[in-house]
């Protein structure tokens, strides 16, 4: 897909996921954004900065926006929705915890794969996600565990900011995050409509 034009992300959507990090299940959604640079395509490699110590993976169901959202119910979200896209939310969790806030350790080069855009709106309430490092299963979840639906989201998050055509909403991340190494190989399936592999390399 087209590099978009904001990445508006979900932080601790799925329980489970917060409590592996020890962290409250919100009562409203968790916002923030990664920048567009950090976009990168299926193959292309995922840099580890020498900056942190710990770069986990957190696949994601990418969210594309068909129309523009400005105080929108949850029903003109779903029905503004272009299509679907695995998505890799990479973080450096080191920095992301030393920080404070989430900028640096979101916003790395290199830091937001994305596979090919499934055009269409699947039934939102039953997309599964998998990511798998070497081959092996590392997390396996389903958007009927969010907290918060994806229509309720973008509604959320266009009562705050206007979604425009082609930005991009990354839903969370179920349970199972963990640490990359340099030569791992790294993929999330959105299973039956996307999916995005990627090399590791440590930065040069």
């Amino acid at each position: 897909m087209t590099r978009p034009g904001k990445i508006v992300c979900v932080g601790r959507n799925y329980r489970e996921h917060a409590k592996e990090l020890g962290n409250e299940v919100p009562t409203a959604p968790l916002l923030f954004l990664k920048p567009p640079s950090a976009v990168v395509a299926p193959g292309a490699p995922i840099v580890m900065p020498k900056a942190s110590h710990r770069v986990d993976f957190e696949g994601e169901v990418g969210v594309v926006v068909g129309t523009s959202l400005r105080r929108a119910t949850p029903a003109q979200c779903a029905a503004g929705i272009r299509g679907i896209v695995a998505l890799n939310d990479v973080t450096a969790r080191d920095l992301q915890k030393s920080d404070g806030q989430w900028t640096r350790g979101k916003g790395f080069d290199t830091f937001c794969p994305l596979g090919p855009e499934w055009a269409g709106v699947p039934p939102l309430h039953d997309i599964t996600v998998v990511t798998r490092v070497n081959g092996d299963e590392k997390q396996r979840g389903n958007t009927r565990d969010l907290v918060f639906p994806i229509p309720d989201l973008l509604s959320y998050i266009s009562f705050v900011m206007t979604l425009e055509p082609g930005d991009l909403v990354a839903t969370g991340t179920p349970a199972g995050v963990g640490p990359l190494q340099p030569g791992d190989v790294v993929e999330v399936e959105l299973v039956g409509y996307s999916l995005v592999r990627n090399p590791v390399e440590a930065e040069a």
